[in-house]
C-alpha cells in the first residue's frame, strides 16, 4: 500500500519513528514533510498531503503534531478527505468503521511511540463497514 505521511515540528520525530516502521513494515510512504524539529507552519505540509489524497494519488494518509487539532481541522477542508483524531487505537478503528476516515491525525504530545504505531496498525488494517454508515458519510461533503 502506498500512503502519505506529514507533520509538523511536534509531530517531527514521531513522523520519522512511523515513516521508518512503515517502511520496514512493506509499506511505501511518501513523506510530505516537514523535515526537521525546527518551527513550521503546519498548513504548508498538511495541505499538499490533503490535495493528494483528495486527488486520489494516495487511498490513505497520516498526520501527526503536537494536539493533531491543527492538522485535522486543515486537512478537512479538502473535499472527501476525512480526517479523524485519534488518542488510542479503539478510535482509529472506529474512524475507519463507522466515518471511513482516510487520514489519521495522531497528537504526539498525548501518547507514546508504542500508542501510535497501535493507532496506525489499527487505521490501515480496518475496512470501512459501509451500509448505514455510507448514507452517513454520503452527507459530509458540502
Amino acid at each position: 500500500m502506498n500512503l502519505a505521511i506529514g507533520s509538523d515540528h511536534a509531530g517531527f520525530e514521531y513522523k520519522q519513528m512511523l515513516l521508518s516502521w512503515l517502511r520496514d513494515n512493506g509499506y511505501e510512504v511518501e513523506d510530505f514533510g516537514t523535515y526537521s524539529a525546527d518551527s513550521v507552519d503546519y498548513p504548508d505540509f498538511v495541505h499538499p498531503l490533503a490535495s493528494a489524497v483528495e486527488e486520489g494519488e494516495f487511498k490513505q494518509g497520516i498526520l501527526v503534531c503536537g494536539s493533531a487539532n491543527g492538522v485535522a481541522i486543515t486537512a478537512n477542508k479538502h473535499r472527501g478527505v476525512r480526517a479523524a483524531i485519534a488518542w488510542e487505537p479503539e478510535i482509529s478503528r472506529l474512524a475507519r468503521q463507522h466515518n471511513d476516515a482516510n487520514v489519521i491525525c495522531i497528537p504526539a504530545r498525548f501518547i507514546s511511540e508504542e500508542q501510535a504505531r497501535a493507532i496506525v496498525s489499527e487505521f490501515l488494517n480496518t475496512a470501512f463497514e459501509g451500509g448505514r454508515h455510507q448514507t452517513r458519510v454520503n452527507k459530509i461533503n458540502c
